[in-house]
């Protein structure tokens, strides 16, 4: 891959000083592509009862299509942030989106879960590309007061766009189609092309050497690949021996995946250690707000893409609600972040970035645990909706000014490796929470279900029955098992198994979100960006190799 451009000097970004206007009109087309790229990974997932009916898609067959996409987006993140810095972000975003509309044309095409899910590992390509693009061009456009509330756009946006997926979704599988979910990604896009000709300038870092580090990829992406499979099939091949007693693939995906991101970091050190070109500076965890900001990030998108797979799922399969109606429902978490979205840069002077972050993860924490604690086949509309609501003010308090304080102390020549590393650690929290708590779902499910079956009247043939179709479908054979008079008993203990499985897997996921509060108690002190504007910013550590 050569540099076109790379004998004449690219077009400096706007400096701080110059009017506005440009720099906001910027700001929209970086916020559309990433709503697109952050909606896809949500927007199916209200729509997932349907497209297991129209193509035949199973439990495994439903994370994988979640997971993949998020599992692609996080292993390629770092190579491609650095492929921007190097070749020009604008001209990577332009490429990435792209891809993305492509892969989406295709998913809504597709007539088989192979085809799906292949076209969603395109996708997470496109995606890789999009969004260290993006947030790599913010950080060099913006700085001080503007600084934050560029950063408080971007992450509301994400965590916005992530709930209003599922609204979207469940309208498009009622009303429409499932396929549109996907569709609709190229009407916005092209949209997104129009405004990165007219409103970007090009940005690159002519600072680094050129050169590759194919190694590390392979290394990282079978690593966490390895883990991410162990998660997804551990129900379905054994967590450590199959059926006929042979050695499951599981513990040997894991370890296995271990071991190769164990090797990763030993080669990503060795490389920077003799001067060659590394994937990832891992020198770069040596800075505070960086290192703890990354593991709570990481932790806290474990938990919330986990809760967004697994709610919807409780919702239509247990509690009755149709794909709309439980998009309906978690509009409020959307609600919550975009409303407090308004007043997080003013809060942000006040507090100050750590306290803000804190506010968030505390908010998430009780919203997430008080669910686990009031679910149940009668729960009422207005409580899931007020503790999502409450979720999303915590999602719109945290996740901007996290990702702006994992940056704060980041050296400006190394900000598209640090954008690239802390949306890499929020990708790969998504899958694992995708793996995670939904394959704790299905666990769960399946084992109450034969459990509370196995002490009914309910003849065995017919448990048998109803537990392989519960299980193959995650819950959403509940609503036609509960329409046949002959299964309708044994649907009712289903629905009851669902909830109880979906209280345990709540409850997992704000204790995960309770260790990412805990991850910013170790954060350091860092100035309000008031402090920032005024010239008071504290240097730049300089990464270390």
């Amino acid at each position: 891959m050569t540099d076109a451009t790379s004998s004449r000097p690219s077009t400096p970004p706007e400096s701080p000083d110059s009017p506005p206007r440009p720099r906001w009109l910027a700001m929209g087309t970086l916020s559309l592509g990433v709503s697109l790229v952050i909606m896809d990974a949500t927007i199916v997932n209200v729509a997932l009862p349907v497209v297991i009916e129209d193509i035949g898609l199973d439990a495994s067959g439903a994370q994988w299509m979640n997971a993949v996409y998020s599992l692609v987006f996080a292993s390629l993140m770092l190579a491609v942030g650095r492929i921007g810095d190097l070749y020009g972000r604008r001209r990577l975003y332009a490429v990435g989106l792209g891809i993305f509309m492509l892969a989406s044309l295709v998913a809504g095409s597709a007539q088989t879960p192979g085809m799906l899910i292949g076209a969603r590992v395109v996708q997470g390509l496109g995606a890789a590309m999009v969004l260290p693009a993006t947030l790599s061009t913010l950080n060099a456009m913006f700085s001080g007061r503007e600084r934050g509330i560029a950063f408080a756009i971007w992450g509301s946006t994400i965590g916005g766009m992530a709930a209003i997926g599922p609204l979207l979704g469940g309208w498009l599988a009622t009303d429409v189609s499932w396929r549109w979910a996907f569709w609709l990604n190229i009407p916005f896009g092209l949209l997104a092309l129009w405004g990165i000709r007219r409103t970007l300038e090009e940005t690159r870092d002519r600072s680094l050497r050129r050169g590759t580090d194919i190694p590390g990829v392979v290394l990282s992406t079978l690593g966490v690949g390895g883990i991410v499979f162990g998660l997804i099939e551990g129900q379905y091949y054994g967590w450590l021996t199959r059926d006929t007693g042979s050695l499951s693939p599981v513990p040997v995906a894991i370890v296995g995946g271990v071991a190769l991101l164990a090797l990763f970091v030993a080669h990503e050190l060795r490389r920077v250690r003799t001067g060659g070109v590394a994937l990832v500076d891992l020198s770069l965890l040596a800075i505070p707000t960086f290192r703890y900001g990354i593991i709570a990030a990481l932790v806290v998108s474990l938990g919330e893409f986990g809760l967004l797979f697994t709610l919807p799922l409780l919702l239509e399969g247990a509690l009755g609600y149709t794909a709309l109606g439980a998009g309906w429902l978690l509009l409020w978490l959307a609600l919550g972040t975009f409303l407090v979205s308004a007043v997080t840069p003013r809060l942000t002077a006040l507090m100050g970035q750590r306290a803000v972050v804190r506010t968030g993860l505390v908010l998430e924490t009780l919203a997430v645990g008080g669910l686990a604690v009031v679910l149940s086949d009668s729960i009422a509309a207005w409580t899931l909706a007020a503790l999502l609501f409450v979720y999303g003010m915590g999602v719109g308090l945290a996740t901007a000014q996290l990702t702006s304080l994992i940056l704060t102390d980041v050296p400006v020549a190394a900000s598209g490796q640090a954008s690239g590393f802390q949306t890499t650690a929020r990708q790969l929290g998504s899958a694992l929470g995708v793996a995670l708590l939904g394959g704790l779902l299905v666990a769960s499910l399946t084992s109450t279900a034969t459990t509370r079956l196995e002490a009914s009247d309910i003849p065995p043939a017919q448990q048998e029955h109803v537990v392989a179709a519960v299980r193959g479908s995650v819950g959403a054979a509940i609503p036609s098992l509960a329409q046949d008079p002959a299964t309708a008993d044994a649907a009712t203990v289903a629905a009851d198994s669902l909830v109880h499985a979906s209280k345990v897997t709540t409850g997992i996921a704000a204790g995960v979100l309770t260790l990412g509060l805990l991850a910013t108690l170790a954060l350091p002190h860092v100035p309000h960006p008031v402090e920032e504007s005024r010239g008071t910013r504290r240097p730049a550590r300089p990464s270390k190799g």
